[in-house]
C-alpha cells in the first residue's frame, strides 16, 4: 500500500443537511468538482441539539464524503457557500486504513492539488 494512504492523507467528511434533496445537491456539486471522490447520502436521521439557546429536534440527512486531507479546507469552504444552514455541521476524520485499492481510487478521483 502507498505509505501516504496510511498517514491520514485521506479523510472522511461528515456533513448534515436539511433534507435528502439538499444533501444530494451538495454531493453532486462536490463530487463533480473533484473535491470528493464519493458521497453517501443517508436520509431520515433524527438530530437533537442546542441552537440559539433552545433545544432543537429535526429530521435531517447525513452526507458522508471521501477526500484527500489537502482538500478538506476548500471542501469546507464550498460546503459553507452552498449549504442552507448558517453554521453547517462539517467534521473531517482521518482514514487510518482500509482496502488499498479503494483508498488509491479516492486519491485518483479527487483533485490533485488544484481545485476546479
Amino acid at each position: 500500500m502507498n505509505p501516504d494512504l496510511n498517514n491520514g492523507a485521506l479523510q472522511v467528511v461528515y456533513v448534515t443537511a436539511e433534507s435528502r434533496d439538499e444533501a444530494l445537491r451538495l454531493a453532486k456539486a462536490l463530487v463533480s468538482e473533484r473535491l470528493a471522490a464519493c458521497a453517501n447520502v443517508i436520509d431520515h436521521m433524527q438530530s437533537v441539539y442546542w441552537w440559539e439557546g433552545a433545544l432543537q429536534e429535526d429530521d435531517e440527512a447525513i452526507l458522508i464524503l471521501k477526500t484527500r486531507r489537502a482538500l478538506v479546507e476548500p471542501l469546507v469552504q464550498r460546503i459553507r457557500n452552498l449549504h442552507s444552514y448558517d453554521c453547517p455541521c462539517v467534521a473531517a476524520l482521518p482514514i487510518e486504513g482500509g482496502n488499498p485499492d479503494y483508498l488509491s481510487w479516492i486519491m485518483n478521483e479527487t483533485s490533485n492539488g488544484t481545485v476546479p
